[in-house]
């Protein structure tokens, strides 16, 4: 099975607690619009905002990952860090068809850039892996 697969590694869990908590810091709107992240919680991250009414085929958000991808992988953290995407919405973490459109465009972009790919959907309570199911959910988000 492809994506996160149980028992997660401790840095991971960290960074992946990290994108939820600076998601919750961030944003205190009940409802807003989505935004995909490309890089590295807590350090940087290329981000890409659509606005409501946009139409994205498959192709179009791929060659949006895709620009992300190549930017992020410009200034990575640390030599040879794999960036990850992350798409920050609202709501529960239930997995939708947002979700998965874009899960797939960022599929299609890692493998034409021959990289893994790590792709979770981070809401102000918790995180999800689409593929996998993995999640990690929290009444209270506190910073660590």
């Amino acid at each position: 099975m492809d994506g996160l697969c149980e028992p997660l590694a401790r840095p991971l869990l960290t960074v992946l607690r990290r994108a939820v908590v600076e998601h919750a810091a961030a944003e205190r709107r009940r409802v807003y619009p989505p935004l995909l992240h490309v890089g590295w919680p807590g350090v940087r991250a290329e981000v890409f905002a659509s606005e409501p009414g946009d139409r994205f085929d498959r192709a179009l958000r791929s060659d949006v990952v895709a620009a992300l991808l190549r930017s992020a992988r410009l200034r990575p953290p640390t030599g040879g860090a794999v960036p990850m995407v992350w798409l920050t919405r609202s709501g529960t973490l239930e997995v939708g068809d947002l979700d998965r459109a874009w899960l797939n465009a960022g599929l299609r972009a890692s493998a034409e850039a021959g990289l893994g790919l790590t792709f979770v959907v981070v809401t102000r309570h918790g995180w999800c892996d689409p593929r996998s199911g993995c999640l990690r959910e929290w009444r209270r988000v506190r910073a660590p």
